[in-house]
């Protein structure tokens, strides 16, 4: 009989595969560990930290034989905070790993199985992202702490150089910093609930070099806010500062309300030959420079006409839709948040753009809307959801019209096979483009086209 594996009980293992977070899989009696920071091809001693009743996860204790595509990180945080917890590997050891994740799901899931397309990478994987959100609190000594959440903990690591986030980014969040501690403005307290500045987020355009500072407060007034406004226009150049309104206690980062105490609330962005408007509550790409790679790709592989109806479901401030415009005879634009699609109807006008037309709501309603009610039928669907992927009635909506082709471009590859496997019936995966939007993490972006069969 087989011993029954426990928590804090060490074994010997050899890696044999990855995870969906880019962590090590290993077997002891053919029960499945998870270990973190392990690679495939690797023999680790490992410590058994947590027993379910399927899996488990390890820590490990010694690499007996090293990957080699292994790294000494170049990040102190790396472990705890799990920004970037591929730092460990070669960039394009990690790139394959990412091809294999998604192959891996739709030879388990798709009953026509297809070759996944070689990751496309990004040229200089560093300081990509153009939105930071850093948490302020107080640390053990009751200082001033600014810096990144500890994995799956609300602690606060401070950090002197993130890899991934925008230098700029960091320096005015340090600047803030530096200033809240001399003028001695209150900080957030999760357990009391006391306190003001809760969290430091900042926008910066890519190629408009425009930056966003949005200072989220439990409260209304900062103390000092004049001082603080001069100081930040006049160090950064900093565009536009707004005060964040959220006095709820929810891990939510940003509240509804925005007060705007300098400049006009906005910044604007270049992607390709497109500019776009960004508000603080609207969703833009964290990573423009892949985002644009991402984009171009979809649209290449859709092989659009010029007598193509083309909806855009979860198309948040328009951004792909707008790249498509050119090269479709109409566009509909569906999102839920409203804020987004007035900056949608807004980038549409900036960039001079008459065949295109967004509408709020819920995306399954306003499908429905608009083919029940306008007689308005796609002749291809775009869809970019959220991580959980189509709603039932979404599904149910695109089988029924069938349109002759879909693009789905996904942030989880998982539930975009779930959904592809409910849309076989009907259609055929006639490719899959894995992007990398973030390099050195678990996550990967995936462009797929499906194709109805009887058009095939």
């Amino acid at each position: 009989m087989e011993k029954r594996i426990r928590k804090n009980e060490e074994y010997v293992v050899d890696i044999i595969d990855y995870g969906m977070d880019g962590e090590g899989i290993a077997k002891i009696q053919d029960f499945t560990i998870f270990i973190p920071n392990a690679m495939k091809g690797e023999k680790a001693k490992i410590r058994i930290v947590k027993v379910l009743s399927s899996y488990g996860y390890g820590k490990i204790i010694t690499i007996l034989e090293k990957s080699p595509y292994r790294l000494e990180s170049d990040c102190t945080t790396y472990k705890r905070c799990g920004g970037c917890n591929l730092r460990h590997i070669e960039y394009e050891e990690t790139l394959n790993i990412k091809q294999s994740m998604v192959q891996n799901l739709v030879n388990k899931t798709l009953k026509e199985k297809i070759g996944v397309n070689p990751t496309i990478g990004m040229g200089n994987p560093y300081h990509y992202r153009n939105k930071a959100q850093f948490p302020v609190g107080m640390n053990k000594q009751n200082e001033v702490n600014i810096g990144v959440f500890a994995q799956r903990t609300h602690e606060i690591i401070p950090i002197k150089d993130c890899f991934i986030q925008n230098i700029i980014s960091q320096k005015i969040a340090f600047t803030i910093q530096k200033f809240i501690i001399e003028k001695q403005i209150p900080v957030y307290n999760e357990e009391t609930k006391q306190g003001l500045l809760r969290h430091i987020v900042i926008k910066v355009g890519i190629r408009s070099h425009e930056i966003m500072c949005i200072l989220v407060i439990n409260g209304k007034k900062i103390p000092y806010e004049q001082e603080l406004i001069e100081m930040l226009v006049k160090t950064y150049d900093v565009k536009t500062i707004v005060k964040n309104l959220n006095t709820k206690n929810t891990n939510v980062i940003l509240g509804q309300e925005n007060i705007v105490i300098h400049g006009d609330g906005y910044i604007y962005d270049i992607l390709g030959e497109y500019t776009f408007k960004i508000s603080p509550l609207s969703f833009y790409q964290v990573n423009p420079v892949q985002a644009e790679v991402l984009y171009n790709t979809a649209i290449e592989m859709a092989n659009l006409t010029k007598e193509d109806i083309l909806f855009d479901l979860y198309c948040g401030i328009g951004t792909i839709g707008i790249f498509a415009s050119s090269y479709v005879k109409k566009v509909y634009g569906i999102e839920i948040v409203e804020q987004a699609i007035q900056d949608a109807k807004e980038n549409a006008k900036i960039n001079q753009i008459q065949n295109i037309e967004f509408l709020a709501g819920d995306v399954e309603k306003v499908f429905s809307n608009l083919m029940e009610k306008k007689q308005v039928y796609p002749d291809v669907i775009i869809v970019d959801p959220p991580r959980k992927g189509l709603d039932n009635n979404t599904i149910t909506n695109i089988l029924a019209v069938e349109p002759r082709k879909m693009v789905y471009i996904s942030c989880n590859p998982a539930t975009m096979v779930r959904d592809m496997k409910a849309l076989e019936e009907k259609y055929e995966v006639k490719e899959i483009q894995p992007v990398d939007m973030f390099p050195f993490t678990g996550h990967v972006e995936c462009v797929a086209v499906l194709q109805l069969k009887q058009d095939s």
